[in-house]
């Protein structure tokens, strides 16, 4: 289906535009406006503490989120995106969707400020980071919960979710509840789109496409190259026998959807019970954005459902 009408009304608000522009006051205003919802977020009944736990690499820091009145019942380990070199713990793909979750799922979600592909940092650091946090909320230190946790993140974060994954079956640890992965990019190359999506997509700025040189930049400036890469930095490419069972939310306006879409019939061709949401009409990062929007709120209530199914 073509863009969802409330952000198809505000296009106009970015056309031209470029991410490095909002330094100018009059770009800024713009950026604003697009990413105004219908109405602003009221926070969730969720507590939060911030915490660091220790790291190959140093600290990590984590901010834990819990339902506020009410013994957590699930846990979820949750990883922002940002393409490996953004984001960080206030970003909306971290905070509202771990608040969000808390208060829905009645869970404990620990979200991960992993050390961003910065000034030198590269795969698998990031990977690191995660599994220091994923011992930490397996082990003694952590908070009360119920079960085993569940682990997830979106675009970037859903990578690193993969990945952190793969290395805990190979390694013989106890996995993961779940997988929850928002609009994956787990593949490189990504697989084309099909004509109908790409005729809409190129409908849509410039400024909302992922093109074949910034995919490739991602990529190089992860790993440090786009040749002969580690399986399990860009984890398509990995064996997926035997990852627990995976909820997959997709963005339909979404360059990197087709690297959902491969996931999903990846993990169902290798064994792994799978399923997908489609958030019709929406672009990649839509978690970004609040329950304002019916399938941001859609999105949110699928990963719950699967926390507490």
């Amino acid at each position: 289906m073509p863009l969802d009408p409330f952000l198809a009304a505000k296009l106009h608000l970015i056309d031209g535009l470029r991410w490095e522009d909002p330094a100018d006051p009059e770009a800024g205003r713009r950026f604003d406006a697009f990413f105004r919802d219908p109405a602003p977020w009221p926070d969730p009944e969720a507590d939060t503490e911030e915490h660091t736990v220790p790291g190959p690499h140093g600290p990590v820091p984590i901010r834990v989120y819990r339902p506020r009145g009410r013994r957590p019942g699930p846990a979820l380990l949750w990883l922002h995106g940002g393409g490996f070199r953004a984001g960080d713990l206030d970003m909306p793909e971290a905070h509202l969707v771990s608040a969000e979750l808390a208060a829905r799922a009645g869970a404990l979600v620990v979200s991960v400020g992993y050390r961003l592909a910065v000034d030198g940092v590269r795969y698998p650091v990031p990977v690191d980071d995660v599994r220091a946090a994923w011992q930490w909320l397996t082990g003694p230190e952590a908070p009360t919960y119920a079960g085993s946790p569940a682990l997830g993140g979106a675009s970037a974060g859903a990578a690193l979710a993969l990945s952190a994954a793969i290395r805990l079956r190979d390694a013989g640890s106890a996995p993961p509840a779940a997988l929850l992965l928002a609009y994956p990019f787990a593949h490189f190359p990504v697989p084309v789109l099909d004509d109908d999506t790409a005729a809409l997509m190129r409908e849509l700025p410039a400024i909302l496409r992922f093109g074949t040189a910034s995919i490739e930049d991602m990529v190089r400036n992860y790993v440090g190259r786009i040749t002969e890469l580690p399986p399990a930095a860009m984890p398509g490419a990995a064996g997926l026998t035997g990852l627990p069972p995976t909820g997959i939310v997709l963005s339909e306006l979404d360059d990197l959807r087709p690297s959902g879409d491969l996931l999903a019939r990846q993990l169902t061709e290798s064994g792994v019970p799978t399923r997908t949401y489609l958030a019709a009409g929406m672009l990649h990062g839509h978690l970004n954005r609040t329950p304002s929007l019916s399938e941001v709120d859609r999105s949110l209530a699928f990963f719950a459902t699967l926390l507490t199914g």
